[in-house]
């Protein structure tokens, strides 16, 4: 029993202490990783496809050169081949749109390298776009999306394939690749690709003419494939392209700040003290227990070390034998290595300051005081103390008055005091102010002026069909979630990867198993990065707006399926190595593949964590964050799950 104690103790000491990930916070991880991610593994032989459809079309001197080209040469194909677009038959408008997909690809065929690849892909995004390519493949998407025979086909199949997904599958990856190029900017862009990039976001966000965000599109094409009428719909493609749009055209994190910072300055209100985004970057990494028995044991190992240390306070005796000395060094390494709560940590302080003359060349472990952002104190909490103070020491309250302090005693001012020094009054605070006052005197202040927003825009295309769309990505969520079991009445996520002919080697089955976690793990990337996105968004437009969609992932049980998700050895899902660097894009197509091993297989990737799996549940841990603040009834939902 000894000896399993100490073996725990030092996994919890590694755990705790473990090594810190070199990892940042970001709206998204590299472009190379994110145009990677497009593509699954089992459509790698599509690539060299591409290739060939572009390759028939134009030969100069017996060979497809796009490099040697010049501007006006290129504008002169990518015109070609947009009026290959516009043919009857099916085959050829696949094919030409192949051959502009190797184009925003990077003509890879022709390039030495990976660097090489991504540059010409930004270049021909931007000269695809120029000429006018998004316009068309969105009208591709639509004929794709009415398509009503490719739905029934794929209804009576027994099983999808990725066969079934073939022109969608195109469509949606020239049209991400153009938004994930065109989005990011670099100091090297030309002004007119600066330009370019504002009249395109504007394009998605508020389109002209009466009609819908590009968004709202991508929204319908999500219902229709949980409602079980298009179930060939390559649900990842849809999903990444659906956040990296909202991520675009509404902005990341710091534009968000920046638009909080120019709201607050419009509505008269104190600047923000910092951005919590970059105060968490610096904060230590911490891990959590692999297990929940072993939390368990460490705060019984926690109470103890407590009772005994509490039995050294009241004995006030610093002079103790060095055996009972070194016994009581031990104990509080033992509970220096313990994840307690900062009361705990105080307490232990203040009883180890009898004896701090004998520990003054012992090495401790600083821990901090308090979280490291700056205390905001809402109107309610000072109401809240007042309300208490004025019932225990007067014996009546005074409501909402916060100013009189009457009869309380001199503590009770200094509180007040330091409260008020650290009143914060959010931008949602005086959008409720405002709606109350609106509802009050609705005819003498006339109608509320609206500023047509991105956010705005988005939201009231959206709002009919919001309760279907939270449903709709809480399925997707939960059938992509490794803690979920198969089901035949749940939704089938692998229609757009599973291949027509199934795995017959063990190796061809490892390859396959790898890419299914792979895609899963993408799919919950995507789907928590843009309810991130949409739940900032919205609080920052208007706080009822938030509420609303809220209201409507908690109906939705968003609160349990993401206890759900973290009811797994997280530590695991954070280190899980479901990628094949060997077939990453472009690493597949510019390099010559060597013979993969089950070995080669098995070992994965040199990464020290897989990034976008972390990433996936910091989201998931800030959309549980917003969806529980300031609810206590949503707050015991956790105690209840």
């Amino acid at each position: 029993m000894e000896g399993n104690s100490k073996g725990r103790k030092r996994e919890t000491e590694i755990l705790v202490d473990g090594p810190t990930l070199e990892f940042e916070y970001n709206d998204s991880d590299q472009l190379s990783a994110e145009l990677a991610e497009l593509y699954s593994y089992t459509e790698e032989p599509e690539l060299n496809l591409n290739r060939r459809c572009f390759e028939e079309r134009f030969r100069v001197e017996g060979e497809a050169r796009w490099l040697s080209l010049d501007a006006v040469q290129h504008r002169t194909q990518v015109m070609c081949l947009l009026d290959e677009l516009e043919v009857v038959s099916r085959e050829k408008r696949l094919s030409a749109a192949r051959a502009i997909l190797y184009l925003a690809q990077g003509v890879f065929g022709e390039s030495e390298n990976e660097t090489d690849v991504l540059y010409w892909s930004r270049y021909n995004c931007f000269l695809l776009y120029q000429m006018g390519t998004f316009a068309v493949f969105l009208e591709l998407l639509n004929m794709e999306i009415a398509n009503s025979q490719a739905c029934s086909s794929a209804l009576r199949k027994p099983a999808l394939s990725l066969a079934d997904s073939t022109e969608l599958r195109v469509i949606l990856s020239v049209m991400y690749l153009l938004v994930e190029n065109i989005r990011q900017e670099s100091p090297e862009d030309d002004p007119e690709w600066s330009l370019q990039r504002q009249t395109f976001q504007t394009e998605l966000a508020l389109p002209s003419n009466g009609e819908e965000p590009f968004a709202y599109l991508l929204f319908s094409m999500v219902t229709k494939f949980c409602s079980g009428h298009s179930p060939h719909f390559p649900m990842k493609k849809v999903l990444l392209l659906l956040w990296k749009v909202l991520l675009f055209t509404l902005g990341g994190f710091s534009e968000l700040q920046k638009m909080k910072e120019r709201k607050r300055a419009e509505l008269g209100l104190p600047p923000l003290q910092e951005d919590s985004i970059q105060v968490m970057k610096n904060m230590r990494a911490t891990a959590p227990p692999s297990y929940g028995i072993e939390f368990g044991e460490q705060q019984r190992r926690g109470r103890r070390s407590r009772r005994d240390s509490l039995d050294l306070y009241n004995e006030k005796d610093p002079f103790k034998s060095e055996e009972s000395a070194g016994a009581e060094e031990d104990e509080n390494e033992d509970a220096d290595n313990m994840v307690e709560a900062e009361s705990d940590l105080q307490e232990r302080d203040v009883m180890s300051q009898p004896l701090a003359c004998l520990r003054i060349h012992t090495e401790r472990v600083c821990f901090p005081k308090g979280l490291p952002w700056a205390p905001k104190v809402r109107e309610q909490d000072i109401e809240n103390f007042l309300e208490m103070s004025r019932n225990k020491f007067i014996g009546f309250t005074l409501g909402h008055d916060t100013d009189t302090l009457v009869g309380l005693p001199r503590p009770i001012h200094e509180s007040v005091k330091i409260l008020k020094q650290h009143k914060y009054v959010s931008i949602a605070d005086v959008q409720i102010t405002k709606e109350q006052e609106l509802e009050k005197c609705p005819v003498s202040l006339g109608e509320e002026e609206v500023d047509q927003t991105a956010t705005e825009c988005l939201y009231k295309a959206m709002l009919f069909n919001i309760p279907q769309y939270m449903i709709a990505l809480l399925k997707i969520l939960l059938a992509a979630a490794p803690t979920s079991k198969a089901k035949t009445d749940s939704i089938n996520i692998l229609a757009d990867i599973l291949p027509e002919e199934m795995p017959v080697t063990v190796l061809q089955s490892m390859k396959l198993g790898i890419d299914v976690n792979r895609h899963k793990e993408i799919i919950v990337k995507s789907v928590s990065a843009l309810l991130v996105l949409m739940l900032k968004h919205f609080k920052l437009n208007h706080i009822y707006q938030f509420e609303y969609v809220s209201q409507h992932l908690v109906f939705a049980n968003c609160i349990p399926l993401i206890l759900k998700f973290f009811n797994q050895n997280i530590m695991s899902y954070i280190c899980a190595k479901n990628s094949i660097s060997l077939l990453d894009f472009p690493s597949c197509v510019v390099h010559e593949l060597p013979e993969l091993t089950a070995e080669s297989l098995e070992s994965g990737d040199n990464n020290q964590f897989c990034w976008r799996n972390l990433f996936s549940c910091i989201n998931l841990l800030r959309i549980l964050n917003k969806l529980t603040k300031w609810k206590h009834s949503r707050t015991m939902m956790l105690v209840v799950f």
